[in-house]
């Protein structure tokens, strides 16, 4: 004589999904999360190959000559600068440039390493990927008539910018950030007409205690002196 069924076992299997077979084996599932995976690795190769704005930090001498050199570097690779900001640092005898272009991941490391092989160039990084700090500033000079005065002035609380000059049908005005910050100001101040407009270029640091400076702080100086060394 059978036993009764237990009615909780039944409820168990009763509970049991069975997901539908896709008609394919091991094999054929194996395949396509290689397929998968092989595309991910073809989207993040195709990101890399795409050109994207890059900024390099080099120090030079403080040599004449030293950025018709850098210039013609570029110009002779067929690269447009986009923004370009060289300036005196802190150490006497060295300059510093920012540079901003449109490069991949291959012909950013071409470019580092051509600045690393002209004769003045001390240090060199691209600084794109790097936690760091990047301004710009801009001098705007547009149309601001007694009935528009108000409103332009209120913009430039907006964006955190002040007015430098005042004369009886325009403003000049100046705004330093972020480049998005500046095209921002640029786009509201458009209907009232822009006169002149003049940039800086971009100036980044890199975030934290970190000296770049120190990377080649024993490296004898050029003079006229002792010529190359």
């Amino acid at each position: 004589m059978n036993a009764p069924a237990d009615p909780r076992a039944q409820g168990a299997r009763s509970s049991v999904s069975v997901r539908p077979s896709d008609g394919r084996g091991a094999p054929e599932r194996a395949a396509a999360g290689a397929g998968r995976t092989t595309d991910k690795r073809d989207f993040q190769e195709a990101s890399m190959d795409r050109p994207i704005l890059r900024t390099f930090i080099a120090y030079v001498e403080d040599r004449p000559g030293v950025l018709n050199r850098v210039a013609s570097l570029f110009r002779r690779r067929a690269y447009n600068i986009e923004s370009l900001s060289v300036g005196r640092t802190h150490i006497a005898g060295i300059s510093r440039l920012t540079l901003v272009l449109e490069a991949d991941e291959d012909g950013a490391r071409r470019l580092e390493a051509n600045l690393y092989k002209l004769v003045n160039t001390l240090w060199v990084r691209d600084v794109t990927h790097t936690a760091s700090v990047a301004r710009d500033l801009a001098l705007i000079k547009v149309k601001a008539d007694a009935t528009s005065r108000a409103q332009v002035l209120q913009l430039c609380e907006v964006f955190r910018a002040r007015t430098v000059d005042v004369a009886p049908e325009a403003l000049t005005i100046e705004i330093t950030g972020t480049g998005d910050k500046i095209e921002g100001l640029l786009e509201v101040l458009r209907p009232f007409g822009i006169i002149e407009m003049v940039r800086t270029g971009m100036i980044v640091m890199t975030r934290g205690a970190e000296e770049a400076e120190a990377r080649f702080d024993s490296i004898p100086v050029r003079t006229a002196e002792n010529g190359a060394s």
